[in-house]
């Protein structure tokens, strides 16, 4: 049986390798258009600092490995232009043909590049290779660049941006939309925006690029960037051309179809990776994820279930996309998993949300840091998703939650976790827990939640010490410190919308419970508390000094 795998990426590989380990008689032949095979891509932007300063650690798995040790036949600069799914062959470079019994489409994606004057000018820069890296860097050792520019605030060019900055450049980050990384809502992503600011990054925002000149981008808007070196990152389209051709059904953005079990619309085709359509875990909706845990595993299922239907056993499916992932921006980490509020709202999905501030580990042992934690979740206690920013356990604690959607969880089974627990690791009660816990707190009708948008035409009160609040509060606020509120209740209007606010948000939780106690029905806590307000308002007063900056 000849399987072969078009693509020597992350689904390719993977599919190699598992089919070889599953079955020692088959003959693989992976095909790979370009010079590399299985290369560590989500690397890139850490190797062009040379915060990945050896190259061969890029490569996750060389061609003499693939071949010596898994007897696979790995063929580069092997480019498929064209397949016969009638006689089952593939034209490899306009020159010869080459059958199969099984083929498998892991074509990924490139990046968008689109109709820009200059877009192809020499110092203007993708990443998506190993050899798009190894241009940046020598572009910018030889020219001197001491300007950059990243167009495009996703992963790619958040990361970019941060690197380029370790190199010592001048950088400037262009969005097209009002932040950056999109599958963070406006407020958690405030986290990265300001990191960024604070290491020395430009952000733009709500504009786009015009034309490219010989150093220097304009907008527009029809400022001007000076501008060295260019990083294009505008996010990435599937390259499906090849199943097109051959009558392969493409599904949304020019996705491959497939069904659970990765089989496209012809017999004996396969297809995984950034190339494909995949159900979104939380609407069931076609979604377009291209992310490198997903790619891996479709192209593990692949294998099996090529080699399942020559042996008469039962298939595997692919497990819909819960979109789960994790960002460095220098010391901060954000992480999300499932939608984001812009995400339901265009889907029509009614959602609760919360927000909590709790500790990395135990507060009493020492280099403890804060982690904000977002939940959406719908009026049953199913999540939706979650987002968490801070600098150390975010993802852990996302990594948990999106195995708890996984299996079906909700915010009932966020409290009955059972994690890790010693003081330099966790509090007794997780942040996972706590967050299950506020929430069921808003389930069960214990507190009504206030955020950034409520505090508008609201009366403020601060329930921290007063010598707290004589530091600096949130403007108009007035003090009414938690251990006098039992006295002074009668200070609180019962005609107006109330939110009260601490420093993180469990004592104005506290004072809320004891207002609702005492009849007030019209009073809501600040999720978050100060401390998550200041993120808030410095990020809007950055980016107030931004639009008058260029």
């Amino acid at each position: 049986m000849r399987t072969v795998i078009v693509g020597g990426g992350a689904c390719g590989a993977s599919c190699a390798a598992r089919l070889r380990r599953l079955d020692e008689n088959a003959q693989i032949i992976i095909l790979e258009a370009t010079d590399e095979i299985s290369i560590a891509n989500c690397g890139l932007p850490y190797y062009c600092s040379d915060v990945i300063d050896d190259r061969e650690n890029m490569i996750v798995a060389k061609p003499t490995i693939l071949s010596d040790l898994l007897n696979i036949e790995v063929r580069l600069n092997s480019k498929v232009t064209s397949i016969d799914n009638n006689s089952k062959k593939v034209v490899v470079n306009n020159e010869y043909e080459l059958s199969y019994d099984n083929l498998v489409l892991a074509l990924g994606a490139s990046p968008l590049k689109p109709p820009i004057e200059g877009i192809n000018n020499n110092n203007v820069f993708t990443v998506r290779t190993l050899n798009d890296a190894d241009k940046i860097k020598a572009f910018v050792k030889y020219t001197k660049a001491q300007n950059a520019l990243v167009i495009g605030g996703g992963f790619i060019g958040v990361e970019m941006a941060e690197n380029l900055i370790e190199l010592g450049l001048n950088t400037t980050l262009v969005e097209l939309a009002p932040q950056i990384l999109l599958n963070i809502d406006s407020d958690m992503v405030c986290f990265a925006q300001n990191e960024l600011r604070e290491k020395g990054c430009h952000l733009i925002f709500n504009d786009g690029v015009k034309a490219i000149r010989e150093k220097e981008v304009e907008l527009q808007s029809g400022k001007s960037i000076e501008a060295d070196v260019i990083i294009l990152a505008i996010g990435i389209k599937p390259d499906t051309e090849l199943a097109k051709n051959c009558g392969i059904e493409l599904g949304i953005q020019n996705t491959i179809k497939v069904n659970e079990y990765m089989q496209t619309s012809v017999s004996d085709i396969w297809a995984g990776g950034d190339s494909v359509q995949v159900k979104d875990f939380v609407t069931n909706e076609p979604a377009f994820i291209p992310m490198a845990g997903p790619a891996n595993r479709q192209g593990r299922i692949i294998a099996d279930n090529i080699y399942a239907s020559a042996n008469n056993r039962k298939l595997s499916s692919y497990k819909n996309s819960q979109g789960t992932a994790v960002i460095k921006v220098f010391d901060k980490t954000i992480a999300s998993v499932g939608k984001n509020e812009r995400q339901l709202k265009q889907a029509n999905i009614k959602y609760l949300k919360n927000i909590i501030q709790s500790n990395s580990h135990a507060g009493y042992y020492p280099g403890a840091t804060p982690v904000v934690i977002k939940l959406l979740f719908t009026e049953e206690g199913k999540i939706l998703g979650a987002q968490a920013a801070g600098c150390e356990g975010v993802e852990k604690r996302i990594d948990v939650i999106s195995s708890v959607m996984r299996l079906g969880g909700g915010v009932q089974e966020l409290i009955d976790s059972e994690l890790c627990y010693a003081p330099p690791y966790s509090s007794a009660k997780d942040p996972v827990n706590m967050i299950g816990m506020s929430s069921q707190n808003i389930l069960d009708g214990l507190f009504k939640p206030a955020f950034y948008e409520d505090l508008k035409d609201a009366v403020l009160i601060d329930v921290r010490p007063k010598n707290t609040y004589d530091e600096g509060t949130i403007e108009g606020a007035v003090s009414i410190p938690v251990t006098e509120i039992r006295k002074r209740y009668n200070e609180v209007p019962r005609d107006k919308k109330v939110v009260v606010f601490c420093r993180r948000g469990f004592t104005s939780y506290v004072a809320c419970r004891i207002l609702q106690q005492l009849g007030f029905d019209n009073v809501q806590s600040f999720c978050g508390g100060k401390n998550f307000y200041n993120v808030l308002a410095e990020d809007k007063k950055q980016q107030a000094v931004e639009i008058t900056l260029v």
